[in-house]
């Protein structure tokens, strides 16, 4: 049967472990299609590997989420920043204002300062493992490892306190659920927007050696401190460098423990870490409707024309289960070597925190298997409760005892 291209895009799972079933069929028979948004307007929607990939990296489409045209999931907000009090931020960039800004940070991310990272990563998770072993049984993983973890390094690296972890943890979650009103969202951008534009001006007094601390040195020596920027970049990277990684330990923790064999083999050889936390990426796509651009003029894709001034969203959820790119897609299999998956993105906007979130995922799974052998869920898997509310994919909580 041929996708109706006027169908309301499925936003929900039926399955945890797999896209929405309509995304998978657009990738078998309509890869390139008009939709209908849950919102009532039309989009486009691309769901192939290699579309997907064009798209990432082509000018023609604009990344800027403030454009009438971006996809939005919900009436309340959904993708758009229209009527943010802050400027601009990476991710809403295009040529030739994207490519400076990204390479003024860039450098704080590299592969090789982030493993330098390592030895903390590895006492903060050593240190929340601790207290969840000596407090009760059950215990919630999501409350005891998956938030607090990059949550706190995250802090640390920016030089947030960690102190004020609850407040932008409650006003990311609002960013990003879309049932949440217009109202409650721009209440969110400008409660966190107020806190970082205090801490940005304590910094500027200062100039500690963090994050943001070394950018305004930086911008310092190059002529002046550009206060904006760097609260978009605060913003950018506090949002996106807890949420997404945390939603990752709890549904990789549950994964694994879902999936024995998986598991047995990765306690047997901790050196498959690395490409269990691939497979784990390619398997979820956590940022499932993160990836959203407007054409800039008439653009033919996969055979299709898709005109100036439209609305369109990459599933890379279904581009990850491209059966042209990745053999038995459906199959989780920590030894894939998946590290060419859409998790991250591609092209000039390919997530900036991917080694951070790598090294922190890896550390994690490593250190959890191997200090709680016994681990296991301590409800029956179809009592577990979904983020299906949100952009970012995830789990209300995950009760594990041992």
């Amino acid at each position: 049967m041929t996708t109706d291209p006027a169908a309301t895009l499925q936003t929900t799972r039926g399955c945890p472990f797999a896209p929405p079933e309509q995304h998978l069929r657009l990738l078998r028979e309509q890869p390139v299609a008009k939709v209908t948004l849950p919102t009532g307007s039309d989009a486009w929607v691309a769901a192939r590997y290699e579309d997907i990939r064009t798209i990432l990296s082509d000018p023609r489409f604009s990344a800027d989420r403030r454009h009438p045209a971006i996809p939005r999931l919900s009436e309340q907000g959904g993708q758009g920043m229209a009527g943010s009090p802050l400027p601009k931020m990476l991710l809403e960039m295009d040529p030739p204002e994207h490519g400076p800004a990204r390479r003024a940070v860039v450098g704080e991310f590299t592969v090789r300062r982030m493993a330098a990272l390592r030895p903390r990563i590895q006492q903060i998770v050593d240190e929340h493992i601790d207290a969840m072993l000596d407090g009760p049984r059950p215990a919630d993983l999501v409350t005891a490892l998956a938030l607090p973890v990059p949550s706190l390094v995250i802090c640390e690296l920016l030089g947030v306190p960690y102190a004020d972890h609850d407040f932008f943890q409650t006003h990311s979650a609002q960013l990003l659920n879309r049932r949440a009103t217009e109202q409650e969202r721009q209440h969110a951008v400008l409660e966190l927007a107020i806190y970082l534009d205090k801490l940005i001006k304590t910094k500027e007094q200062e100039a500690p050696d963090d994050l943001l601390g070394r950018q305004i040195a930086k911008q310092r020596d190059n002529g002046g401190v550009d206060h904006p920027a760097l609260l978009s970049l605060a913003f950018l990277l506090l949002i996106a460098g807890h949420e997404t990684t945390a939603n990752m330990i709890s549904l990789g923790t549950y994964t694994l423990l879902e999936h024995p064999e998986a598991l047995a083999a990765l306690r047997e050889d901790p050196d498959r870490t690395a490409g269990a936390v691939e497979e784990l990426l390619r398997y979820f796509t956590i940022a499932e409707f993160a990836m959203a651009r407007v054409t800039l003029e008439d653009v033919e894709l996969g055979g299709t024309v898709i005109p100036a001034g439209s609305g369109v969203l990459m599933l890379a959820n279904a581009g990850n289960r491209d059966p042209e790119v990745f053999e038995d897609p459906q199959r989780f299999d920590i030894d894939r070597g998946a590290r060419n998956h859409l998790a991250f993105g591609y092209g000039a906007h390919q997530c900036l925190g991917q080694s951070l979130a790598r090294v922190e995922l890896e550390v994690v799974f490593e250190t959890l298997f191997r200090r709680v052998p016994g681990l296991r869920l301590a409800v029956p898997a179809d009592q577990l409760s979904f983020k299906e509310e949100s952009t970012v994919y995830g789990m209300h909580e995950l009760p594990v005892t041992w």
